[in-house]
């Protein structure tokens, strides 16, 4: 699904959906309301997909200081 502002005379909102554009305002309300809750998700995905990478970073940030730690003690 994509969502673009078409610049002709005027900004129309356009949907691409599996290869079809519509045009958002010619939309039923209920279709409009579905567009707007994937906009909805699409955004959640991506701020947690991000998360999910900043938590891996850190996560390699504390094995190698525990690893660095670690090369101080004899292991068993």
């Amino acid at each position: 699904m994509k969502m673009v502002n078409q610049q002709n005379n005027s900004q129309e909102a356009i949907l691409t959906f599996e290869g079809k554009r519509y045009e958002i305002k010619t939309l039923p309300n209920d279709i409009k309301e579905l567009v707007k809750g994937m906009q909805v998700a699409d955004t959640q995905l991506r701020m947690h997909e991000d998360t999910l990478k900043v938590l891996a970073v850190g996560r390699q940030s504390m094995a190698q200081q525990l690893n660095d730690k670690l090369k101080e003690i004899k292991p068993l």
